[in-house]
């Protein structure tokens, strides 16, 4: 899962990145409001995490911005602002959940998921494919009841076509949920990254949709047959 951390204190935003990242999300970490502004219009992100207090601006005009603007991504609040004004204010300005700091990180991970849940409209903590299993808390996958091992790339990529369902997906949209902005990328690395997948899950899981991208294909067989 990508996330788009707006946060300009550099020990919260450090420690933030860190453990989220060691917890298999994707961060981009920006500063100020007008960097939130360009990286959100360029970037293919899941989820943002908006610090209320920025330098150029205050976060919560910023999200009414946002929402009146049509900008759909979720919203995770991450403050200090602990009055029960300011929560009410924020989830009513289009906040999709307000968390206080300081915040357990352990807490903050499962409320990004929850939160990604919701929007998904999905109510298990699981995500099922046909035999395929994925469980995005544990990063375990498994094929029809077999555990398959996944790279942690390969499992980001994964996670990012059953979230899509049959919706198509650029190559720009997958190396965004995979890499981040700032990460050089092989012209071959995300070919690379599906092909394993096919060769791990099914040759027929992820589809190529030529000139536009890759969408899920149907549901993978059994995974002995998948791979004589």
């Amino acid at each position: 899962m990508h996330v788009l951390l707006i946060e300009d204190d550099e020990l919260v935003a450090s420690g933030l990145v860190s453990g989220l990242e060691m917890d298999a999300f994707v961060v981009d970490w920006v500063t100020d409001a007008r960097s939130a502004e360009n990286t959100l219009a360029t970037l293919d992100t899941d989820i943002v995490i908006l610090d209320l207090g920025l330098p150029d601006a205050d976060g919560l005009e910023l999200l009414r911005q946002w929402r009146a603007r049509g900008i759909t991504v979720p919203i995770l609040v991450l403050t200090a602002r602990d009055a029960m004004e300011d929560r009410v204010t924020g989830l009513e300005s289009g906040a999709d959940d307000y968390v206080l700091k300081p915040f357990d990180l352990d807490e903050l991970s499962a409320r990004l998921r929850a939160l990604r849940r919701r929007v998904s409209g999905q109510s298990s903590p699981a995500i099922d494919h046909g035999g395929l299993r994925f469980l995005p808390a544990r990063g375990e996958v498994t094929l029809n009841g077999v555990p398959v091992s996944l790279s942690g790339k390969e499992t980001l990529l994964l996670e990012k076509f059953l979230r899509a369902g049959n919706s198509l997906l650029t190559e720009e949209q997958l190396k965004d949920a995979i890499y981040g902005m700032d990460t050089e990328i092989g012209s071959n690395a995300l070919n690379v990254h599906i092909h394993h997948l096919r060769r791990k899950l099914g040759r027929d899981l992820i589809q190529t949709v030529r000139g536009m991208g890759y969408r899920l294909g149907p549901p993978p067989g059994d995974l002995t047959r998948e791979q004589q």
